[in-house]
């Protein structure tokens, strides 16, 4: 697929490394931790090819789009049990097709309300966002 030279995530850039480090691949998409962490584990699925809408993509890779979202909020659920996975599909300013995942729980930050892009409270140290990575590295194999 054609990358678009205006997208962060199609350019692999500074842009993408300032906000978030890559897990892994699944099928169709690329994982990504956000280095804002006020949610803790939040991630980002993102389509590997430069799309801007769901409906964009043939049955079979929308399939598979929505495999690698679930199986992320699967491993999410399990390495840190939130109460609630909260799911987001923006793209008003970044067109290009990816899905927020990000666990919410009772008692803290905004639960019970949309998510914050990007709070700006709560950054690890790159140990610790290794440690999380790894986590959830283990329960996408």
């Amino acid at each position: 697929m054609e990358k678009n030279q205006e997208c962060m995530y199609c350019m692999e850039d500074e842009r993408r490394d300032n906000l978030m480090l890559e897990i892994c691949e699944l099928g169709v998409s690329t994982v990504f931790l956000f280095k804002e962490q006020t949610y803790k584990g939040r991630c980002n699925v993102v389509y590997r090819g430069h799309v801007k809408e769901l409906f964009e993509l043939s049955a079979d890779d929308l399939s598979a789009f929505m495999k690698d979202v679930a199986q992320v909020a699967a491993a999410m659920n399990t390495v840190f049990g939130p109460d609630k996975l909260n799911y987001g599909a923006y793209g008003d300013k970044l067109h290009h097709l990816h899905m927020h995942i990000v666990p919410k729980y009772d008692g803290q930050a905004d639960f019970g309300s949309t998510f914050q892009m990007n709070p700006g409270q709560t950054y690890l140290t790159d140990g610790e966002y290794q440690e999380l990575i790894g986590k959830i590295k283990a329960q996408l194999q």
